[in-house]
């Protein structure tokens, strides 16, 4: 799972906070995860099944250069399937250590070159087509910027610097909060740090409160979650977060991979070991807008109302017996509604949970990227792990990332009773973690003597993504703003061809946007639109201190009191006819985004100066309480 080459200066870095982690470990216990792999071994030699901790099948030689160019939007270097003007827009909008380097792209294309020309197959194009000659002064300097090896030389050289200077670095304090940045892209954080403004931090390993604490600084326009964007959107966030966690990798000095699973046979059961598509598939026919299958739900649920006090809960195992049961009955009984939650034992039911995420047909970190989630703990630092993690989570897909998260808060409510069930955050992270990371169709051999520090390093990546998850979940500002310029990119490639007509639509554009721009500093009048809940528009007057909550407060307090005409408001009404606030939410729809639900402390008018073609429209909360 470590991708790490032996001889890079990194490793060595690795090696001695890897180690100095692993002897804080031994200070807690990993009993529990290793009593959880022998009743996973016991439940899998049953049905003649082999698991181990996945250590999947890299993929052939090619094969992980073509997806990385594919899922990066390169895809025009393999072939003809897209146009070479998409690419052109995409590398416009990369920042300097995202952006793919004729070098580093040559080097994917090489070896994809290489596997193709093995195979008979048509040569690809060539990078310079693409990017241009380069010569060679920008190569070498491009070689000794990129280098790991370099970089990683000129930090250490650095931090002696310092001591001969005598100066001291800061070091990470555990009961401080510390800033999270998310306005400046991770790898040219990183890059900063290699230059040597670096933080130390102590490697001895927390439990709880006692875990650093990290706050995301609310800018102007607020804060971005997963879920707050459109669909489309999402899938170019996918596509920069994928390049920006290879750029900061690179930087890192270690490989992201990507790898297959083996293939598995087609199951003819419903529920368990069925793709999560499938699940979901069927279950939206039941309950459209489904996110999280309705069996995890189902299972979270009688969790939360039965087993949170219960001592032990997901640590002490049920009985095999009963539950091999109780999946049978399930695949009969669960859609017909003929299922007895209230008669199942509350260790049953977690042994469930636990049984439906190993039979997953895939990992549900995925097999491309499981092993990058486990190789996060090489990362010496704790915010660079949380930084690649962020990104791990964007690039995975909506279904699994919907569970995960489901899986994770029902997780955090579990540690949140330690008192009662005496099942802290270290105890669940090593019940959870050779479930999230032992997999059947993944079967390859953990590595002799490697056990114990894939083991805690594989509990103490589950932990992060517990204790961190509302971090986890937040889409960076900087991503947020590649997506919009990406967009309005995008929109100047449909223009018409005769000059004289583009000229005087410029002309038309600069007078109106002069106009626009005179009227609105330092305030600015917008009409707000409010979907189906009134016939009317909300006019909203802006200036530097309007935020979205205050225009949410505003249309309350008109429907309310003014009598306005109400299309549908009776779902808004609560007992004593008022209606609460949270339940509404402000939109920003067009322009240089898809659709995206504002922050309550977004300020308006920096945003209309953002996004000044957009329309805001005020929606009913589709599943409030929020969960995504």
């Amino acid at each position: 799972m470590n991708h790490l080459s032996p001889k890079s200066p990194l490793a060595s870095l690795v090696s001695e906070g890897t180690n100095s982690r692993v002897e804080s470990l031994d200070n807690l216990s990993m009993d529990s995860f290793w009593l959880e792999v022998e009743n996973i071994k016991q439940s899998s030699e049953a049905e003649q099944e082999e698991c181990s901790l996945a250590d999947v099948k890299t993929q052939e030689e090619g094969e992980a250069e073509a997806d990385w160019l594919q899922d990066a939007g390169l895809s025009d270097l393999l072939g003809d399937r897209a146009s070479e003007n998409e690419n052109i827009v995409l590398l416009s909008t990369l920042t300097k250590t995202q952006a793919p380097r004729p070098a580093a792209v040559r080097r994917r294309l090489d070896t994809y070159s290489r596997s193709r020309r093995r195979k008979n197959k048509h040569p690809v194009r060539d990078v310079r087509d693409i990017f241009g000659v380069v010569n060679s002064e920008d190569t070498a300097a491009e070689k000794k910027e990129s280098c790991p090896d370099q970089l990683w030389h000129n930090l250490r050289t650095s931090n002696v610097q310092r001591k001969t200077q005598d100066y001291s670095c800061t070091v990470r304090n555990p009961g401080k909060e510390e800033v999270f940045n998310m306005d400046v892209a991770y790898s040219e954080q990183a890059a900063v740090l290699l230059k040597g403004s670096f933080l130390s931090e102590s490697r001895k390993l927390k439990d709880g409160n006692a875990l650093t604490k990290f706050k995301i600084p609310k800018g102007r326009l607020g804060v971005t979650k997963v879920g707050d964007l459109s669909a489309q959107d999402m899938k170019k966030i996918l596509t920069l977060a994928l390049i920006e966690l290879t750029a900061l990798c690179d930087i890192l000095g270690f490989d992201l991979k990507r790898n297959k699973a083996a293939k598995l046979k087609t199951t003819e059961k419903r529920l368990f070991g069925v793709p999560l598509n499938t699940l979901l598939e069927n279950d939206q026919k039941l309950l459209p807008n489904t996110k999280v299958p309705l069996l995890l739900q189902a299972l979270l649920s009688c969790l939360e109302k039965r087993g949170l006090e219960t001592e032990g809960i997901l640590r002490v195992s049920g009985s095999q017996t009963r539950i091999k049961s109780l999946e049978q009955k399930l695949e009969r009984d669960f859609y017909t509604g003929l299922f007895r939650w209230d008669e199942v034992h509350q260790n049953d039911v977690s042994g469930l949970l636990k049984r439906f995420i190993r039979e997953l047909p895939a990992p549900l970190l995925t097999a491309e990227y499981l092993p990058a989630f486990a190789a996060v703990q090489n990362i010496p630092d704790l915010k660079q792990r949380l930084q690649a993690l962020n990104l791990l989570i964007l690039i995975l897909p909506e279904p699994n990332r919907n569970t995960l998260k489901a899986l994770l808060e029902f997780l955090s409510k579990v540690v949140a009773r330690e008192n009662n069930n005496k099942m802290n955050l270290w105890n669940v992270s090593t019940v959870m973690a050779p479930n999230l990371f032992m997999h059947k169709g993944l079967p390859n051999k953990i590595p002799e003597g490697k056990e114990k520090q894939l083991a805690e390093g594989a509990a103490d990546v589950v932990r992060m993504m517990i204790h961190y998850q509302d971090l986890l979940w937040t889409v960076s500002s900087f991503l947020v703003a590649q997506v919009r310029r990406l967009n309005e990119s995008n929109s100047k490639r449909y223009q018409f061809c005769d000059k004289r007509i583009r000229n005087l639509l410029r002309k038309i554009h600069a007078d109106k946007d002069k106009v626009e721009k005179n009227q609105a500093e330092p305030s600015k009048i917008v009409k707000v639109h409010t979907s189906l809940l009134l016939k009317d528009s909300l006019e909203v007057h802006l200036n530097n201190a309007t935020r979205v909550a205050d225009v949410l407060r505003q249309f309350q307090k008109n429907l309310c009191q003014n009598g306005w005409n109400i299309v549908n408001t009776v779902s808004l009404l609560k007992c004593n006819n008022s209606i609460e606030c949270t339940n509404l939410l402000l939109y920003e729809v067009g322009g240089n985004i898809g659709e995206h639900c504002l922050d309550p402390d977004t300020y308006l008018l920096d945003l209309y100066h953002v996004n000044p073609h957009a329309e805001w429209i005020i929606k009913q909360n589709p599943s409030y309480p929020r969960v995504f």
